[in-house]
């Protein structure tokens, strides 16, 4: 793998702390800017809106730049971001910071997936998705803790402050070590380049585009339907204390990492098939979660599972949704953005079973039933992909 994934994954982890640090923060935030804990609360809703609005205006703004320098842009709006953050002598200027720096984090992840698979040959180009996606793994395993460690030695500012300079270590990575144009490997044509903002809409003339999008949605959904909730479900059906919540969840980020990495490789195989595989994995394990949540043993073998299944069909998503857009930008960007989208959807839905009184396993089988559609969406998506007749809606 070439050293400019090592700074793409590096960017990846920064953007992921800044997404997840926050949550073990809150407290010290709330109390320190002389907010209540609801107005707190915004500064991680706030960010994830931010996520799906930035996604898709920052992509469509920069289509014609070359992607290399949108990173480095996208990359200096997140230091800028949490710069001000560190910074920040108020609540307003706190939130404006998050919302700066979730600006980049969809097109980030967008278009350096399309960077990062540029770098290597075809048949590793989920492979490569999946480094450059490792640092956000990292992240989900390191964040909340991380965050938490900081704030509690040295302040709440002061974990802002570490991830701001490790912004900047991130864009040096990508200034000296992504090649402005990508690699010529034998066999390998390159992305697309840079187009007209109306050439990458085309792509969505695509029904591939819109099935893997689907199910991009409804597989994260299902999944963070389910997450959402799941400090009860451990704490309220399965009897653990509060204090065993963090290494629960560090249990379920190491899943994340594992299931990223086996579902890179699997899908540089035979990619409709491991998306079809690990989006059932998915299904069963949210099924079962909810049959054993009252035994201990069991819940921390079925979240790891769940963190496994549920990212593992991340890179053949984005490389799936990418090749059927023919290299637009915008499809990848609008991918996170379907993630998102899929997150509030499933925590939604969650919410609305717990308040019907449905008990504290209703996300799970909520969940399990958001990622069955996922499943089904996925699995015609590839009939319809190996379809003769469907000559115009190929992958490039």
């Amino acid at each position: 793998m070439p050293s400019g994934l090592v700074a793409l994954a590096l960017g990846g982890f920064g953007i992921g702390l800044t997404e997840f640090l926050i949550a073990g923060l809150l407290p010290q935030v709330a109390s320190s800017l002389a907010v209540s804990e609801a107005a707190a609360g915004w500064l991680i809703s706030g960010y994830a809106l931010s996520v799906a609005v930035g996604a898709i205006a920052l992509t469509a703004a920069t289509a014609r730049l070359p992607r290399k320098n949108v990173l480095i842009g996208l990359v200096a709006l997140f230091v800028i971001g949490n710069l001000l953050s560190a910074l920040a002598p108020s609540y307003p200027v706190m939130l404006l910071g998050r919302v700066v720096a979730a600006l980049c984090h969809g097109s980030f992840f967008g278009i350096g997936s399309l960077v990062a698979r540029s770098l290597v040959a075809p048949d590793r180009k989920s492979r490569a998705v999946a480094v450059m996606f490792a640092g956000l793994t990292v992240a989900n395993v390191l964040g909340v803790p991380f965050g938490a460690l900081v704030g509690e030695r040295w302040g709440w500012r002061a974990a802002f402050w570490a991830v701001t300079a490790i912004g900047v270590l991130a864009l040096a990575g990508i200034v000296a070590l992504v090649p402005g144009r990508p690699p010529t490997v034998e066999g390998h044509p390159g992305p697309v380049p840079p187009s007209a903002l109306r050439a990458q809409v085309r792509a969505f003339r695509s029904g591939q585009v819109w099935l893997t999008l689907a199910a991009t949605a409804l597989g994260y959904g299902g999944m963070f339907g389910a997450f959402s909730y799941i400090a009860y479900t451990f704490t309220e059906v399965g009897g653990f204390s509060p204090a065993d919540v963090a290494w629960l969840l560090m249990v379920y980020g190491v899943g994340l990492a594992v299931g990223n990495l086996i579902g890179g490789r699997a899908a540089d195989g035979d990619r409709d098939r491991a998306l079809v595989l690990s989006l059932l994995g998915l299904t069963v394990t949210l099924a079962v979660f909810g049959l054993l949540a009252t035994s201990a043993t069991a819940s921390v073998v079925l979240v790891f599972l769940m963190g496994l299944f549920g990212f593992a069909g991340v890179p053949g998503l984005i490389t799936r949704v990418t090749d059927f857009a023919r290299g637009a930008a915008l499809a990848a960007s609008a991918n996170v953005s379907a993630s998102n989208v899929g997150n509030a959807l499933g925590a939604w839905l969650g919410g609305l079973a717990i308040t019907a009184g449905l008990g504290y396993t209703s996300p799970l089988y909520v969940g399990a039933g958001i990622v069955l559609i996922s499943t089904l969406v996925m699995a015609v998506a590839a009939k319809q992909a190996r379809s003769p007749g469907r000559r115009t809606d190929r992958p490039r």
